[in-house]
């Protein structure tokens, strides 16, 4: 899934670069492409929905050890337990809230400005991603509770480290 994402997010990128360049040379008879901030948001919101999950599970998220550095690795195994339990409670809230959305969408037929793209299915796509969010969650929370318990070593994250 994160490998949509980044192929989504490269398609944005591209889409944007020459939506500005057609914004630039009006004078030259270009045009900005119809709808760019419509897409523009959608596909980010597809790529950050398809990262999440990736991103949690190889701990990816910014951490900030400015003071458990100084606690022991028990004590930090615990740490990484009750956040990936905050973690949990967060990705359920916006996949719960997600569907709601979903519903929403599709029961009014909400549809973007411009381009008329009815608003349903990026949210479906969006709370796909929430959902796998979630089951990672489950999963990370398992492993962090299991490793806790048994005084392994947490995997070294690969995130930003502040």
């Amino acid at each position: 899934m994160a490998w949509l994402g980044g192929a989504v997010l490269i398609a944005v990128v591209a889409m944007v670069t020459i939506s500005i360049i057609g914004r630039a040379l009006i004078w030259a008879g270009l045009r900005p492409i119809w709808g760019d901030y419509e897409l523009a948001s959608n596909g980010v919101a597809l790529a950050v929905f398809a990262f999440l999950p990736w991103a949690h599970l190889e701990r990816g998220h910014a951490v900030v050890t400015l003071f458990t550095d100084r606690f022991g690795q028990r004590i930090n195994s615990w740490i990484l337990v009750i956040t990936d339990l905050m973690m949990l409670v967060a990705a359920a809230f916006i996949a719960w809230r997600l569907w709601f959305g979903v519903l929403d969408k599709f029961a009014y037929g909400e549809t973007t400005l411009l381009l008329r793209i009815p608003l349903g299915w990026p949210y479906a796509l969006g709370f796909a991603g929430a959902a796998l969010f979630v089951l990672v969650a489950i999963y990370v929370l398992g492993r962090s509770t299991t490793n806790a318990l048994t005084g392994r070593v947490e995997p070294k994250h690969v995130g930003g480290e502040i």
